[in-house]
């Protein structure tokens, strides 16, 4: 299986961009002024989607979900380090239904997070553990 991932963002206005998968998927990135994704949300977005995906999978092995949501929260602040997100807080809202398939994916369903939390979602463990970023000009 190929390990590596990129997208491309394209220019596509004063201020509008795309971002482009390898798969041709486009979504549309902008300042916050229209309805377009920023990037910040993007981030949010990621780390949402990539956890809320683990836990789905592995809950609806046992029942479906009646109801599945994801929510991010977090604090952007600016001080001497520059820019950033601090205090990320994925919230999962979870309906099983009350059957005895239902009862046990609820009692599974905090260590499905945890497992998810501390080794599955890529997201949030390239967040935590600090990857490195590096830019160039070609």
């Amino acid at each position: 299986m190929d390990s590596h991932r990129s997208v491309s963002i394209e220019r596509v206005g004063d201020g509008e961009h795309e971002a482009v998968n390898r798969r041709g998927g486009r979504l549309r990135i902008g300042h916050g002024d229209d309805g377009d994704f920023t990037p910040t949300e993007l981030l949010l977005a990621a780390v949402g989607a990539c956890t809320g995906i683990d836990v789905d999978t592995l809950t609806s092995r046992r029942a479906q979900p009646e109801a599945f949501t994801v929510r991010v929260d977090a604090q952007k602040i600016r001080d001497e380090s520059g820019n950033r997100l601090d205090d990320i807080v994925v919230t999962f809202h979870v309906a099983l239904p009350d059957t005895d398939a239902g009862a046990a994916a609820r009692e599974q369903l905090p260590g499905f997070v945890q497992r998810s939390h501390d080794r599955l979602c890529t997201v949030s463990r390239t967040i935590e553990l600090g990857t490195a970023v590096s830019v160039r000009i070609e």
